[in-house]
């Protein structure tokens, strides 16, 4: 049996779109989190490798472009990433300030390990939904997720 949704606190009774979306990045980002751990990554990072997977060599500002993560975040994870044998990164021969970043064996080991764990998160994200459904609110969240971002990028 389904449980019902739950009744947001009154403070967000006016916005109880934007509350159920907190809910579910929240539940969302857990279980990813958790799912991560046990591939001794942090959340973030399998974006970083994703992004390298499809194209390896890429500088650490192209890798901050395409994940929409801070720079501080994106340098540490990086970071992080290289002490653990993941990555490396190294002085471009055009600009020695650019920092270009490339899978090790052990980083592109990575690949299927992560396509299984988004692939289990979709399963799981998706269990109780038609396929039409699933579709539908894809479609939602990215116009969300682009009405936010406009209205965000308006108001600098």
């Amino acid at each position: 049996m389904t449980k019902p949704a739950p009744t947001p606190p009154n403070t967000a009774r006016d916005g109880r779109l934007s509350y159920a979306v907190f809910q579910l990045a929240r539940a969302h980002r857990g279980h990813a989190a958790a799912m991560l751990r046990d591939m001794n990554l942090h959340p973030g990072q399998e974006l970083l490798l994703m992004q390298l997977f499809d194209r390896d060599g890429q500088t650490q500002s192209e890798l901050l472009e395409t994940v929409g993560l801070d720079h501080s975040t994106v340098s540490k994870s990086l970071r992080r990433m290289q002490e653990a044998g993941l990555l490396t990164r190294e002085p471009a021969e055009h600009d020695r300030r650019v920092m270009i970043v490339h899978l090790t064996g052990k980083g592109r080991a990575m690949q299927e390990p992560i396509a299984d764990m988004w692939r289990s998160l979709e399963e799981i994200s998706v269990r109780d939904l038609t396929a039409e459904q699933a579709e539908a609110f894809t479609a939602t969240a990215y116009t969300i997720e682009r009405s936010v971002r406009d209205r965000a990028q308006g108001s600098r």
